[in-house]
């Protein structure tokens, strides 16, 4: 596989954008969040029809890489980190995943904006905001809420407890659970089902099945800025630092 940290193939109408540091268990970039923001956002222009989100050596994402996290803070809304999130709000194509290993932070809130997701059981979806002295992203302070109910939102978000994928089946953030014996190809077939039919009408029932596009986009600036805020704060630099210290023994 290339070493690039982001893979784009096209074929059969579906855009497949592949996370691609499984040596760093796909931990993400501003660099990567530019490559996948411009892969979504042409997408439409280029005849794609679906695009479907994957993570490479058997992990979706680790979240943010810390370190670079840390160098180059997300602190407005022209930061790659919030661009990607509009596209993800803003997507008129179906969006898939396909999620297999960890799922943390940005790795689980971005499935609230996929349609279809799907995940191999030993699944795990962990979004410790709370724990770094942060606030949810991605407009999952609205929609983990509205999809799961508020007693199941406040555990994932207040507890920071991970949940594995018959929990997350349940909580109505996946689709299915697929063997791992034949994950991919179960999964790409969905996607070329999706992007096989009818292009107007799909767009159309995506638009009619989400919730208003200006609420979320914004909560999603609501969040982005006491996110901001919360970074500057001495309980999140005490939080980095004490993570950056546990994984130095």
């Amino acid at each position: 596989m290339s070493s690039e940290p982001v893979l784009i193939q096209d074929q059969d109408g579906v855009r497949t954008i592949t996370m691609n540091r499984p040596e760093k268990r796909n931990a993400l970039t501003p660099a990567m969040y530019s490559s996948m923001t411009a892969a979504m956002r042409s997408a439409e222009d280029d005849g794609i029809r679906a695009v479907l989100f994957r993570g490479a050596g058997g992990f979706f994402t680790g979240g943010n890489d810390i370190m670079d996290f840390l160098s180059t803070p997300p602190v407005g809304e022209d930061s790659p980190v919030f661009q990607f999130l509009y596209a993800l709000a803003e997507a008129r194509l179906p969006l898939l995943a396909a999620v297999e290993g960890m799922a943390v932070g940005i790795g689980t809130t971005m499935l609230l904006h996929c349609d279809l997701v799907y995940a191999t059981p030993d699944a795990r979806f962990h979004v410790p905001f709370i724990d770094l002295g942060l606030v949810p992203e991605a407009g999952s302070s609205l929609l983990f809420p509205r999809t799961m109910g508020h007693a199941r939102a406040a555990r994932l978000l207040m507890l920071g407890e991970a949940i594995g994928a018959e929990e997350a089946m349940a909580a109505g953030i996946l689709t299915g659970i697929v063997p791992a014996d034949g994950f991919a190809a179960t999964v790409e077939a969905k996607a070329r089902t999706i992007a096989a039919k009818p292009a107007g009408a799909m767009r159309q029932t995506k638009a009619l099945m989400k919730p208003s596009q200006a609420d979320l986009i914004a909560t999603i600036q609501r969040e982005g800025e006491i996110f901001s805020q919360c970074l500057r704060s001495p309980e999140a630099v005490a939080a980095f630092q004490a993570f950056l210290n546990k994984g130095r023994k």
